[in-house]
């Protein structure tokens, strides 16, 4: 574990000393990310403009799962695109080959060679926003710490889908397509999901876990969420991460190499 923090760091200091060079790129993604925030809010303000409410979502509560949202959208950006959007260029261009010669896990160092700083200000935006809202709903710390835990499961859940996906570039070399449909999927998650109807509720549910990346987080951040959802979102969390290693362990079965 030591050895594998020490190489993560190396990675870390390399990518974001390479990234500065450009810094002009910084401010272009904040002022992006601050249109994308913008129109998010404006699309929650029209539905809430006459009193209208997701369920039992008031504004504020509402703003909570668009922080949250806003959150995943930055750790996004700054870790999961940099790294797992190129396992596709890597089996195009062969050098896949050079990661698995390296002495470390492939999965890790695909998963973790490189940050991208660009999605820091979405993450401090997510953060900004689930203060302001927690502030007026009269959270405490408690209710952040609690929140936490799903939200970290969360997380995994999006890595996991995601590196699969990934991983699918061995069979099939060209998935850009695919990551983009999952990421325009994930885009329901902006919303609580009690404001889709029945169908997509159970779509976002059981097939494409969006209610479990930022409503559940949001209901255990609110003090309303159930026991039986959060210990769901572990199993599911769990389960998808081990089946993402076996999945790119079963996939490598199959890479042929660009000189073989």
């Amino acid at each position: 574990m030591q050895r594998y923090l020490k190489v993560l760091k190396l990675f870390w200091s390399a990518a974001i000393a390479s990234e500065m060079e450009y810094r002009v790129n910084f401010i272009l993604a904040t002022l992006s990310s601050l249109g994308n925030l913008a129109g998010s809010l404006f699309g929650l303000f029209l539905f809430y403009r006459h009193g209208y409410t997701f369920g039992s979502w008031s504004w504020d509560a509402a703003l909570v799962v668009l922080g949250i949202f806003t959150l995943l959208q930055g750790f996004s950006a700054t870790f999961l695109a940099p790294n797992l959007n190129r396992i596709v260029s890597h089996v195009q261009r062969g050098t896949l080959d050079f990661v698995l010669l390296k002495p470390i896990h492939s999965q890790f160092w695909l998963s973790t060679h490189t940050i991208s700083p660009w999605g820091l200000p979405d993450l401090v935006f997510g953060i900004a926003i689930i203060g302001y809202a927690g502030t007026k709903l009269g959270l405490k710390i408690s209710n952040y710490l609690v929140s936490a835990v799903p939200l970290f499961f969360g997380l995994v859940i999006l890595y996991s889908l995601w590196f699969i996906l990934g991983a699918t570039s061995i069979w099939f070399v060209k998935v850009y397509n695919t990551t983009e449909v999952l990421r325009g999927l994930l885009e329901a998650g902006r919303y609580p999901i009690t404001a889709y109807p029945t169908a997509y509720r159970f779509f976002f549910t059981y097939v494409v876990p969006v209610a479990f990346l930022t409503t559940i987080p949001a209901e255990a951040m609110l003090g309303q969420g159930h026991a039986t959802w959060f210990i769901g979102t572990a199993v599911l969390a769990l389960a998808l991460f081990f089946v993402s290693t076996w999945f790119w362990s079963f996939a490598l079965r199959f890479y042929t190499s660009a000189s073989s």
